[in-house]
């Protein structure tokens, strides 16, 4: 029987007056298990309340005593680890072991968060005029929403709202729809860690409820990872309405293989790097780029056999490496860029498409596959597939291999792996991309970093989480202070330049 998944408002379920819902499946198998409510605009609104009433209480809690929340839910992530990400892998269909890593690196901003104290100090300058004092504090925004994907259910929020949390705001988060339970669960042990009601909510829901954030006049700002087309959708909308927006948009991260490369180590880079997750991360490698033909010639012999040999399986199989896709909707968009590509003329090395697991006849499986002499003018190389699907381009040099990564529209990640320092240098300080790798595939910033793209990868100006996160989740205020000293001067009628 399909479970009824309802939202998270002021420590409770919360149904509210919506009648839309939205089914929700297990990939491996394609049956629904669970029906997500869909929240109405009034829901959310109902949901924003509760937090606005919950804010100043919550903003005036210490830092030290928000801090010590955060600490007793660090505490219960790393106890559950291993039931979060049996969650994670129900509903989003990636192997368990690859949900316990993405619970990992959501716990390492978590363990951020819990410096809260320290991140949030301010300054002072004594005497910056006669007898006058300047200080700068950093204060909580308000309530904060966060929108977020289907691939991270647990890691992605928590990029979010442990900051938030910590930084004195009010928290709603309106995860994917798709897989929706990990949020919930989330709520459940931050209260059971001592937050008080409203300061974190869960409203599930669609295009309806993302408007509805977006124009609540009690919303202060709008966190979003998601494609590229909905991140400009975002920002642009939660610009004209007031808010502080920062909207993670969609990829195409390429990766150069120099001919001194390990080819080994390299191969073996692309495969994790292509294929884990079921390339179902805005993070994952899509383009493989050798430079000279011998190079590229060693490495497709090297990656098509490791290609052919993935084994794929469900996420409750130990052995598995890959799962399957999150829905039937993204299973045909995967294949159907499989077929642009035979059509536009390259080269299909490794087929997924005809991938059958006994037992599992009806999940949304689709097999690794590896294309060979793509161009830059082919919808698989300009599009973000967010499939298993890595494609090779062939270059003569260095030269024109980074041309082609900054010509790109994306500029979310990037890696080369070399032993030439000259042209790691060169790489990291040329290429016109936000994440970079040297040697390493997935150059996924730890949580005292930040995590962020350029050109239409991110639209703000704050990368997610480590410092960038504190200044999204916090605004500047400076107070100018002087005392009575007896001294009168009168009245000053000019700019004060305080000598």
């Amino acid at each position: 029987m399909a479970t009824q998944i309802t939202h998270h408002v002021g420590g409770k379920a919360f149904t509210g007056t919506s009648t839309r819902s939205a089914p929700v499946f297990n990939p491996a198998t394609g049956e629904q298990t669970g029906t997500v409510t869909l929240a109405s605009t009034a829901d959310v609104n109902a949901a924003v309340d509760v937090a606005l009433k919950a804010f100043p209480g919550w903003a005036s809690t210490t830092p030290l005593r928000r801090a010590r929340i955060l600490n007793k839910f660090l505490r219960i992530l790393e106890d559950r680890t291993d039931e979060l990400a049996a969650v994670v892998s129900a509903e989003h269909g990636k192997v368990f072991s690859d949900a316990k890593g993405e619970v990992q690196r959501g716990i390492e901003v978590v363990e951020f968060a819990t410096g809260a104290p320290q991140l949030l100090k301010g300054e002072i300058t004594e005497n910056v005029g006669t007898r006058v004092d300047s200080h700068a504090v950093r204060q909580p925004l308000g309530v904060v929403a966060g929108i977020t994907p289907f691939n991270f259910p647990a890691m992605v929020p928590m990029w979010m709202f442990p900051v938030a949390l910590a930084a004195g705001n009010c928290f709603i988060l309106k995860p994917s729809e798709r897989d929706p339970s990990a949020s919930l669960l989330m709520a459940r042990w931050l209260e059971e860690a001592g937050l008080p009601p409203g300061v974190f909510n869960v409203v599930h829901g669609d295009k309806e409820a993302v408007d509805a954030l977006l124009h609540s006049p009690g919303i202060s700002a709008i966190s979003f990872v998601g494609s590229t087309p909905i991140a400009r959708y975002i920002y642009e909308t939660a610009a004209r309405t007031g808010k502080r927006c920062q909207a993670l948009g969609g990829a195409k991260n390429h990766m150069i293989i120099m001919p001194d490369a390990d080819m080994d180590q390299a191969v073996d880079a692309l495969m994790g790097a292509a294929y884990g997750s079921a390339g179902e991360r805005c993070m994952a490698i899509s383009v493989a780029v050798p430079v000279g033909r011998a190079t590229a010639d060693k490495l497709m012999a090297k990656l098509e056999p490791k290609v052919r040999a993935l084994k794929i399986g469900p996420g409750t199989d130990p052995e598995a490496e890959m799962g399957p896709l999150v829905t039937k909707q993204h299973l045909d968009k995967v294949r159907g860029y499989i077929d642009a590509g035979v059509a536009e003329g390259a080269k299909l090395v490794v087929d997924g498409r005809p991938l059958k697991l006994q037992g599992y006849e009806n999940g949304y499986f689709i097999g690794g596959t590896l294309f060979d002499n793509v161009t830059t003018d082919m919808k698989i190389y300009r599009e973000e597939i967010f499939g298993p699907v890595l494609s090779v381009v062939r270059t003569e040099s260095y030269d024109a291999a980074a041309k082609m990564i900054n010509e790109h529209e994306f500029g979310n990640g990037t890696a080369i792996f070399t032993r030439d320092g000259d042209a790691a240098r060169e790489f990291a300080n040329q290429i016109q991309v936000g994440m970079v790798g040297i040697n390493v595939p997935i150059p996924v910033p730890m949580a005292f970093h930040s995590f962020g793209g350029w050109k239409s990868s991110l639209f703000g100006d704050h990368h997610m989480h480590g410092p960038e996160g504190i200044r999204f989740y916090t605004r500047l205020k400076t107070i100018t202070t002087r005392w009575p000293t007896g001294i009168r001067a009168g009245a000053e009628f000019v700019m004060p330049t305080m000598r």
